[in-house]
């Protein structure tokens, strides 16, 4: 998080400075809650390696979509935009957040304190707004039976969730007084306490938009989705045995000239696949942003946790696990997307693939009647 403001927790700058100047005691207590050096360096290291895996996961789904037509689908594009901004959070967020772990001190000034508190904000929101969008066109197609969601309706909706993504995080950047720096009291900027009215709206607000209100919704959806599978399954397996009790008297009705049909037997697997890779990401949303709410909240609003020793070693456990969201995508394609598997090996060089292709094995004859097996497969999702 690279916010000034409460939630980011990630501050080394107060953007509200308190109204009372505190005791020593608690000053000093700051002071002792700084983790030791060797866990500081080794955290800003692996965050340095969750910047490379979110850059180049990222990337790679951009590039699909923007390199294919045929992939530009609805929902490849929203994953394509999801994917940038999870791009734009590792580039302009992370780094920032990753020396100030290590060093303990905000070096960039209160001015783009300001503005890395806007962008966090503009690019979690527009994160969680495509989940949510993909959330309810999942809900829509498998619960309501509408696939409403075509590729024009989906840039609108894009469009929508960038504006709308901007006008909630403006105010991180427009509305606050400069405070002074207080590098040991968090892993970066933040908003930490206050007893402001206006300042604890707002934390409110950023908490109700980018956790409780789409956390409420997705798992609204979900629930009624697994259910709706649930029953369609049932369904199916019943109909299927009915067919195989029926077999021995179809055999019956041949031997008179007539015919029954074939017992139903439909594949559900491409149905509910993409719908289960949705649902991962939607737990691993959950289990990332969760710790990271509440712990944001409890800054602004509670005295004794923000000037507690244990502030800084949480909100730094709170802060790493909201980033790894944008390392966690990514991941989950590579696991249950073959076409991203296969696109990843595309754009890594020959020279670094563990097990290269065999000449022999790999240049295969294709009949011509394959072509038309095979050209359904290439308007698949990501």
């Amino acid at each position: 998080m690279s916010g000034c403001n409460m939630s980011s927790l990630e501050g080394c700058a107060l953007l509200e400075p308190l109204e009372m100047e505190l005791p020593e005691a608690e000053e000093d207590e700051g002071d002792t809650s700084l983790m030791p050096v060797s866990l500081r360096v080794t955290l800003a290291a692996i965050m340095i390696f969750m910047i490379t895996i979110g850059f180049l996961g990222n990337s790679i789904v951009c590039l699909i979509v923007y390199q294919k037509p045929a992939m530009r689908s609805a929902i490849n594009l929203l994953l394509a935009t999801l994917a940038f901004s999870d791009i734009m959070l590792s580039l302009l967020c992370m780094p920032f957040t990753a020396v100030t772990v290590a060093t303990t001190d905000w070096r960039f000034g209160v001015g783009f304190c300001r503005t890395s508190v806007m962008l966090y904000w503009l690019f979690v929101l527009e994160g969680v707004s495509i989940l949510l969008i993909i959330s309810v066109d999942r809900f829509l197609i498998i619960v309501q039976r509408q696939d409403k969601l075509t590729p024009h309706r989906a840039k609108v909706l894009i469009a929508a969730s960038w504006v709308l993504s901007l006008c909630v995080s403006l105010p991180s950047v427009m509305g606050w007084r400069t405070g002074k720096a207080e590098a040991p009291r968090a892993p970066q900027c933040i908003l930490g306490y206050s007893e402001s009215l206006a300042d604890r709206g707002y934390t409110v607000l950023l908490a109700v938009a980018v956790f409780f209100v789409p956390f409420s919704v997705m798992l609204y959806s979900y629930l009624c989705i697994l259910n709706t599978v649930r029953r369609n399954a049932t369904r199916i397996h019943n109909h299927a045995s009915e067919g195989s009790v029926g077999v021995s008297h179809s055999s019956k009705l041949g031997l008179m000239g007539l015919q029954r049909p074939p017992p139903l037997s439909v594949d559900m697997s491409f149905k509910t696949r993409a719908f289960t890779t949705i649902l991962i990401l939607f737990i691993g949303f959950s289990v990332c942003w969760l710790p990271h709410t509440v712990v944001s909240l409890l800054a602004v609003f509670s005295r004794r946790f923000y000037f507690s020793a244990a502030f800084y070693p949480v909100s730094v456990g709170a802060l790493w696990l909201s980033y790894l969201k944008a390392v966690f995508n990514p991941v989950i394609y590579c696991w249950r997307i073959r076409k991203f598997r296969e696109a990843c090996l595309e754009f890594m060089p020959k020279t670094c693939r563990f097990c290269p292709k065999v000449p022999g094995r790999s240049r295969r004859r294709i009949r011509p009647s394959n072509i038309y097996i095979c050209s359904s497969e290439s308007q698949s999702a990501v």
